[in-house]
């Protein structure tokens, strides 16, 4: 593929606005999802070995590593003028894009063979999301948006919720063994019990991102997380905004209050006409207590 001229080395005479950096920079990420998709389905449901990094419950594969570089090295020729944040190895180069990637959102779906895993790949710009890419390599749907729509495989994405939260899908993790050891157990385990009660449908399928996206496209009503980091939501946060949904960041107390949203390690997602107090009162408090016990 024929290198790009960045912003920073545009032609004078010829200078490249917001909307089509974002648009250039959606490109770029859509190219490097698509380029890892062969090599990772080809490793999907193989015999492969896998690696824990905190503790049992996070996984890691080199099928992850690999990919990662493999994104990193097709960014940083397509432009230049890049940083990238990647969850496997860290933050590489000093330029004024700066990218989040995720190359496998999931990974213990992935390494057991489990349908539900991405490819997450955001663009900041001055603390803005510029373009993302969330990509369902199996199902072969490429979530993505820029600053102007949010786009399944091309075709322009809405939104769209059940008004009534008896009615509605909800997505979560909630609660992992580290929600018992922030939150207390018999407390994680009752707000799960007023999700369950609440919903029609409670859903944990182990994706922050390709639920997010999931709930950009209608396919299920809400999602929400305490425990995701910049990689997993920075692009499936504009793609949920631009098809008409809500993001709404949580920070637990571990980031201040106006940092930006996908910075945030909790979150609520809804889509375009969902409202939802139970998920909103609930969500809300797990996240004043944990503020509250940070300040304490």
């Amino acid at each position: 593929m024929e290198k790009r001229l960045s912003a920073a080395t545009a032609p004078a005479g010829n200078p490249e606005t917001r909307l089509e950096r974002s648009k250039r920079l959606a490109e770029i990420a859509r190219g490097a999802a698509r380029q890892v998709r062969e090599p990772l389905l080809k490793a999907f449901r193989s015999d492969m070995v896998v690696d824990y990094k905190r503790d049992l419950h996070d996984v890691v594969t080199i099928h992850d590593k690999r990919a990662e570089a493999s994104i990193r090295d097709f960014i940083f020729a397509q432009e230049p003028n890049s940083a990238m944040l990647g969850e496997e190895g860290g933050q590489v180069g000093d330029g004024d894009i700066q990218w989040y990637v995720d190359p496998i959102d999931g990974t213990s779906n992935f390494a057991r063979g489990l349908a539900f895993w991405c490819v997450s790949i955001a663009a900041v710009e001055r603390g803005e999301v510029m373009a993302g890419v969330v990509y369902d390599p199996v199902a072969e749907m490429m979530f993505s948006a820029d600053l102007e729509q949010a786009y399944l495989n091309g075709e322009v994405l809405s939104s769209q919720a059940v008004d009534d939260e008896t009615r509605a899908t909800l997505i979560t993790g909630y609660p992992v063994s580290r929600d018992f050891r922030l939150d207390g157990r018999e407390v994680a385990l009752a707000n799960l019990g007023e999700f369950v009660e609440t919903f029609s449908t409670l859903r944990r399928p182990g994706s922050a991102a390709l639920s997010i996206a999931h709930v950009a496209a209608g396919w299920a009503d809400a999602a929400t997380g305490f425990g995701v980091n910049s990689w997993d939501v920075a692009a499936a946060t504009l793609i949920l905004k631009n098809a008409g949904g809500r993001y709404e960041p949580l920070t637990l107390g571990k980031v201040p209050a106006d940092a930006p949203d996908f910075m945030c390690p909790g979150y609520i997602a809804t889509g375009a006409g969902g409202d939802y107090p139970t998920l909103q009162r609930v969500a809300r408090t797990i996240s004043a207590n944990r503020i509250a016990a940070a300040v304490n």
